[in-house]
């Protein structure tokens, strides 16, 4: 029988090849047999898990990880019925194909990349849970009830008693902290399970996390990488939407989605009761204390929600304007005023831009060397076969595009971006020749894996360049290099000596880990608990090892009981908000949750 499997595998077409590994596969796991189902693995293999089988996010690698995975899990997820949901592929002796299975309590979806020796990468994604399915196609609501009913509450009464009722007599389960993108996405597939939840927003109004940013401030990310669940963007939507555009739609979409959602309301402090198996969460809302209950809480602050602010000798004595990047209010107050920007990287060409557009002095210090990619090659060369009309026209909808990004173990994806920034460096060779001649150091990233990997292991070091470049590259931004000494009345000194003139002073120096935001909530003590937040543990540029192989605590069970992280971009809070509300929903209904795999805490902050 062996060796009947192997010839097929070997001589057949792709589907007799996924098919026969599938049934080899499915055979060792009704069986319990680890170690048969770990050896259907490439000895270079990788297993990357979304809740299906670890309830976590997880990433094992070689067939000893596997086996370990499958000796811990294969007894109570029971999992059965792989088959394929479209024709197998191949090509440069890989077979791709997307696969679907059941466990005991949901069903998923997963991907596999075979080779000869065996499967090189397998994705399984738990995308919904047995008798608790997500309310739309066949399972929505019929938003009526025929008949007479005396007394009938209508859908707003109905609507506005909740909003009453929630958070004073009924208490949420769920305490998203942060109402952006993130929050309101979460929020969404929360409301959609069934999971009572509230989202608390310190502003006013939903989507003023973007209406607040500097005003020329738009979205790098094409729109169709940028969807939000169940309500994507009209095919109207600009491929590069403005800050208030983003503003207004999150606020469209949070009313429309009917998500819980809490404004002008500040969390002033949270702490975990041990006995009653719940958070306190003290909140001010519209000057009112209120004392709130639930048993999981939810950090969705946002990757760029705690502005990193140097301090440095003499920022008191300038006279002029400072801010963070964060809270820089636009250009119009600086026209023919010397400005300084602290940073090379998105913000920071962004807004020295911006200066120079309304006839500012601009200089820009580069204090490292910062990776630049062209908007339009990485829209055609690193998003264009997901994340673009053309993928939307070879059948490539969001949620593919999501899996097939899914599909990548972080350990093998430098091998899948190389090459991609290879063909970007000589497209663009003239383009990146003028901007090193101008003094502006550049970096590839530190395998020359680019943007992508830049931005998972570190979130910073790169600029999507939209303009700002050639202006660097022309001479019209000055360019200075090295730190910041300190500041006079009306300079900023480098640690070279260099003086700088300066009416205003904008420091473009990026965000700490979201775990600051639990120190400062919660405190240190939890903070040190659950460690930092984001990165990959790759051992490059700002991001220590040892190799973690997932982002640290995204979307996932961390240290602390009933403590959660959900950020990232909107693709990110999109995607990965699908497994962090069924986490919720599933210990929301009782159903058993066994954590395989507990993020480690190597790094606290």
């Amino acid at each position: 029988m062996t060796q009947t499997v192997d010839r097929i595998e070997a001589t057949g077409s792709p589907q007799a090849r996924v098919d026969a590994w599938l049934s080899r596969f499915e055979a060792a796991l009704v069986t319990c047999d680890a170690e048969a189902a770990a050896a259907l693995f490439a000895v270079d293999s990788y297993w990357r898990d979304l809740v299906a089988f670890t309830w976590t996010i997880k990433t094992v690698e070689g067939r000893d990880g596997i086996a370990g995975l499958l000796g811990a899990c294969l007894d109570r997820i029971e999992p059965s019925g792989f088959r394929t949901t479209e024709t197998p592929t191949e090509a440069d002796g890989v077979t791709e194909a997307w696969l679907e299975f059941e466990t005991a309590t949901g069903r998923a979806k997963g991907h596999l990349r075979l080779k000869d020796e065996g499967a090189w990468t397998l994705l399984t994604s738990l995308r919904e849970l047995k008798g608790f399915e997500d309310r739309r196609n066949e399972q929505r609501s019929k938003g009526v009830e025929h008949g007479v009913v005396r007394g009938r509450k209508s859908w707003a009464e109905k609507r506005e008693e909740e909003q009453t009722r929630l958070g004073y007599e009924v208490q949420p389960y769920v305490v998203v902290i942060g109402g952006g993108q993130g929050g309101i996405a979460l929020g969404a597939r929360l409301r959609q399970l069934d999971v009572p939840a509230l989202v608390l927003e310190r502003n006013e109004r939903p989507g003023d996390s973007w209406r607040k940013r500097y005003k020329n401030l738009c979205l790098h990310d094409p729109v169709w990488y940028d969807h939000l669940p169940y309500l994507p963007f009209p095919d109207n939507w600009p491929v590069f939407a403005p800050k208030d555009k983003i503003a207004d739609w999150l606020e469209m979409y949070t009313r429309l989605m009917e998500v819980p959602y809490w404004t002008s309301t500040e969390v002033t402090s949270a702490s975990w009761d041990e006995e009653k198996q719940q958070w306190l969460v003290t909140v001010v809302r519209e000057g009112e204390e209120l004392a709130l209950t639930p048993r999981h809480v939810v950090f969705a602050t946002g990757m760029s929600g705690k502005p990193y602010l140097p301090s440095f000798t003499g920022m008191d004595d300038f006279e002029g304007d400072q801010h963070h990047s964060s809270q820089h209010p636009g250009p119009d107050a600086y026209t023919g005023k010397k400005a300084v920007v602290v940073g090379s990287n998105n913000s920071a060409h962004d807004i020295c831009a911006a200066l120079w557009e309304h006839g500012a002095d601009v200089t820009m210090v580069q204090r490292s060397s910062t990776h630049i990619v062209k908007s339009d090659s990485l829209m055609d060369l690193g998003l264009g076969d997901l994340y673009s009309e053309r993928a939307v026209q070879a059948g490539i909808t969001t949620d593919k595009a999501d899996m097939i990004f899914a599909s990548i173990p972080y350990r093998i994806m430098p091998q899948f971006q190389i090459p991609v920034y290879d063909a970007i460096r000589e497209r663009d060779k003239d383009f990146y020749a003028r901007l090193e001649a101008a003094g502006f150091r550049h970096d590839w990233g530190d395998d020359g894996s680019g943007l992508f990997l830049k931005y998972l292991r570190r979130g910073s070091g790169y600029y999507i360049d939209v303009g700002a470049s050639e202006l660097v590259a022309d001479g019209k931004i000055n360019l200075a290099h090295g730190q910041v000494d300190h500041l006079t009345r009306d300079a900023v000194v480098l640690s070279d000596g260099t003086e700088l003139e300066a009416d205003v002073v904008v420091y473009a120096t990026g965000y700490g880990s979201m775990n600051g935001w639990v120190a400062d909530l919660v405190g240190q003590e939890t903070a040190d608990l659950v460690g930092k937040c984001w990165g990959l543990g790759s051992d490059t540029t700002k991001d220590p090892g040892p190799w973690e192989g997932e982002q640290r605590n995204m979307w996932k069970p961390t240290r602390q009981e009933g403590l959660w992280f959900h950020g990232g971009n909107l693709h990110q809070s999109r995607h990965y908000s699908l497994y962090l509300a069924l986490q919720l929903k599933a210990r929301y209904e009782g159903i058993p949750t066994p954590v395989f795999g507990l993020q480690e805490v190597h790094h606290k902050s």
